[in-house]
């Protein structure tokens, strides 16, 4: 419970603009480009000490990300795997993190804060623009060919600075690494593909 605000919970929102990289393992795929990765939602941590300097820290958020992924002839969906074929992925995440938070105030009253844990999303919306054989084809149904859950390590680190009594404005920078394969192998025969991002951290707590 907290010293100051005898308060056990804080809530508040967050932005985090960044780049996502969907990484290929196998032979016979090339990562053309990455794309913006955009996450926003609720933050909300749960002290575990008096004094705010540790705590437990979850949320709710929508994650917006993709990359470009260009496949060899052979591999890729059964309905493009004919030709060489370039997918621009375009997908979107409900995530929910689990990390530990630690806290350190300095003398001016900013605090420097370093974050770890894990995270998992769910794909609520996953759209493919597809050249395939000179021809394209502009959002495609991707869906049921991803995998259900994604998962994998969260890193964040960053200075949090008092704005009123109850106010604090949050900045810091944020890693993100799969462990899972965001693609199903049977419809895509393409082994396992990653999905890492970085971002910048921009929040309010209340």
């Amino acid at each position: 419970m907290s010293k100051k605000m005898d308060r056990k919970v804080r809530f508040g929102f967050k932005l985090d603009p960044g780049v996502a990289i969907m990484r290929p393992q196998d032979n016979g795929i090339e990562r053309n480009s990455g794309k913006l990765n955009l996450a926003y939602g609720i933050m909300a941590d749960f002290f575990l000490d008096r004094e705010e300097r540790y705590s437990f820290g979850t949320g709710f958020e929508v994650v917006h990300t993709g990359s470009t992924l260009k496949y060899d002839q052979g591999i890729g969906l059964n309905k493009f795997n004919d030709y060489t074929t370039e997918y621009d992925l375009r997908l979107q995440y409900l995530q929910v993190p689990l990390t530990l938070k630690l806290k350190a105030d300095t003398r001016d009253d900013i605090g420097i804060w370093g974050q770890f844990g894990t995270y998992f999303a769910a794909p609520i919306k996953a759209r493919a623009n597809v050249i395939s054989n000179n021809k394209e084809y502009t959002k495609e149904n991707v869906m049921t060919d991803m995998h259900r859950l994604n998962m994998g390590l969260l890193l964040a680190a960053g200075v949090e600075y008092p704005l009123t009594e109850t106010l604090s404005g949050i900045v810091g920078f944020g890693y993100q690494g799969g462990f899972t394969d965001l693609t199903r192998n049977k419809r895509w025969n393409d082994g396992r593909v990653n999905l890492n991002s970085f971002s910048l951290r921009l929040g309010l707590y209340f």
